[in-house]
């Protein structure tokens, strides 16, 4: 336990753009690169999660209050008053890591992951990225809540983490390949689990002719010009999410302050985010080319680092994509039949659960926002289903509820309704529940396995479908 309390005061003194770095440096080592390279490969990884973190810190503060009063204004004019606040990601991190389930797997996770790398159950090495494996921690701390049994809190972890590495598996390589981070990938359970939604409803855009749809972050830009750079598009959708959040009180200077400030955070968003993430390439590039080496003999070089999701967030298609889906997931909460989730801080987080979409649909932004309705509409149903869990879990684990606020809920977390459903299994308790969940992973897993490269080249095809 003393090793254990040690890494979860690292996590919380420290935060991802320290801890990460650190383990990309020791890594880096590990794989023979020299000690000053190891060292920049680590600051530049600092660098990128530092400035991610400082331009969303500025950004959520501006976006949020927006979003909220757009909720304001659905409840005046359909009457529906949503009961379950959306808390955001930091909420649920921090919920997990106050947890001792949390605290259990911290260690069990990182051995778990390493060994399941070394032995080649996985292409991906998850270790590096250890600060999401909060997410795993939410849903089992919620098991042992209900249950009152530890190791079937921990057994639900386990096999998350088992479900989370095997869709990362199936889309490591398209991501690799669209956000141009060779032998990276996302594995974050969180970010990839729409990429199964991604994969189902790809074919069935194409037999519609949605493939031939050119809506894109390139194709913008050379029908209009100056107003399809990404600088522009943030100008004016910033200025939309503004107007938006100030319909009520467009005749007063303080809503066109208010609208403007959001068009320029936005735009400067949109323009400076590119640059941040870049250093990230940077900080992989002396891993890959040694891992490259040391890996060699690994069939097709088939191997892929996790990197934090962060890296990903500023690509123009998949920013543009969270901004514009901000007030369709709004108008979709009022509307949908059994819904009381409000979304409202994680909204601003959407891109990073939206980037396996995007590399599946190779920057169709038509088809990324018919899916991510689809996808977060049902992730809507699971926050309602849960948020009374989750605030029990909270309110145990010392979270203050916001004032006014019935329930909470993180959307994009909690919003997951693949990962919920085995987290159900696991609360009934039932041999036979859980038992299917297994049975599920270890058929999807051969399946998968036995057909990879398949699968891989299926996807590449897919994406060279859609129209440039």
């Amino acid at each position: 336990m003393v090793v254990l309390e040690f890494l979860k005061s690292m996590i919380d003194n420290f935060g991802a753009p320290v801890i990460v770095p650190i383990i990309i440096g020791i890594i880096a080592l590990i794989l023979r690169v020299k000690p000053q390279k190891a060292f920049l490969s680590g600051l530049y990884a600092a660098v990128s999660l530092e400035g991610i973190s400082l331009m969303l810190g500025s950004f959520t503060p501006i976006i949020s209050p927006l979003v909220q009063n757009m909720g304001d204004v659905m409840v005046h004019v359909t009457g529906v008053k949503l009961n379950v606040f959306d808390v955001g990601w930091q909420a649920a991190s921090l919920v997990a890591f106050s947890t001792s389930a949390g605290m259990i797997y911290l260690g069990l996770g990182i051995l778990i992951q390493t060994i399941l790398f070394l032995v080649k159950w996985t292409k991906c090495f998850q270790a590096s990225d250890l600060w999401n494996n909060y997410s795993y921690m939410v849903w089992g701390a919620m098991v042992i809540y209900v249950t009152g049994s530890y190791p079937l809190g921990i057994a639900c972890m386990v096999l998350l983490n088992l479900y989370s590495l095997l869709v990362s598996d199936m889309f490591a390589k398209r991501w690799s390949t669209y956000y141009q981070y060779p032998n990276c990938t996302i594995i974050a359970m969180h970010s990839v689990e729409s990429g199964v939604f991604g994969a189902i409803l790809d074919p069935i855009y194409n037999l519609i002719g949605l493939n031939k749809v050119k809506f894109n972050p390139s194709s913008i830009q050379n029908k209009i010009g100056f107003l399809g750079e990404p600088m522009t598009i943030g100008f004016l959708l910033g200025a939309l999410i503004g107007l938006l959040g100030n319909i009520t009180k467009l005749g007063t200077m303080e809503a066109w302050g208010s609208i403007l400030v959001a068009a320029v955070a936005t735009s400067a968003v949109m323009a400076i985010f590119p640059k941040i993430t870049g250093f990230f390439s940077q900080a992989f590039a002396p891993i890959t080319d040694a891992a490259r080496k040391v890996m060699g003999k690994r069939t097709d070089q088939n191997w892929y680092i996790a990197v934090n999701d962060a890296v990903g967030y500023g690509e123009p298609a998949t920013l543009t994509c969270g901004l514009l889906i901000m007030p369709i997931i709004i108008l979709i909460a009022f509307f949908l039949p059994g819904n009381q989730t409000l979304p409202v801080v994680d909204l601003v987080a959407l891109p990073y659960a939206m980037e396996v979409l995007v590399a599946i649909h190779n920057g169709n932004m038509a088809k990324v926002l018919i899916t991510s309705a689809i996808y977060f509409g049902l992730g809507l149903l699971m926050c309602s289903y849960t948020a009374p869990l989750f605030t029990e879990v909270a309110v145990h684990a010392g979270y203050t509820v916001p004032a006014g606020s019935a329930m909470i809920t993180s959307f994009v977390i909690l919003g997951k309704p693949l990962i919920g459903f085995v987290m159900l299994a696991f609360l009934t308790k039932n041999p036979l529940w859980i038992g299917l969940t297994v049975v599920v992973y270890a058929i999807w897993y051969v399946v998968y396995r036995k057909n990879s490269n398949r699968f891989d080249e299926y996807l590449e095809l897919q994406a060279e479908k859609n129209v440039q």
